[in-house]
């Protein structure tokens, strides 16, 4: 469960403030500047985190329209597990990008039908 970057990521943010705060208390003036670095590590963590969670979701949903081409946006959404306004915007990231092509164009976002690019 501590490998998940969603929970160490506020664990180090936390020690990071907590050492800065407690650091000058104490004398240990050098505590600010690893607290300081301990907080930057934790945001990159948790901004590598969303960026790895995108690229998740975008395998994921490339996997299931390339089983089942033509489907639609609310069955890929139910297969990857994210909502369907997350999944739309996956997919028109991936239509951009030159993956997909949609099957249905001009109807709404949630009716649209994709399939793999050739």
């Amino acid at each position: 469960m501590l490998r998940s970057a969603r929970f160490t990521s506020p664990i180090l943010f936390a020690l990071g403030v907590l050492n800065a705060w407690s650091g000058p208390k104490v004398g240990d003036y050098g505590a600010v500047s690893t607290a300081l670095c301990l907080c930057v590590c934790a945001a990159g963590l948790l901004g590598e985190d969303l960026l790895q969670r995108e690229y998740r979701r975008d395998r994921a949903a490339l996997a299931h329209i390339a089983v089942h081409p033509g489907t639609s946006t609310p069955h890929v959404a139910d297969a990857v597990g994210a909502p369907v306004r997350v999944v739309e915007r996956n997919l028109d990231r991936l239509i951009h990008d030159g993956f997909l092509v949609l099957v249905t164009d001009g109807v709404t976002p949630a009716l649209r039908s994709y399939r793999l690019a050739s």
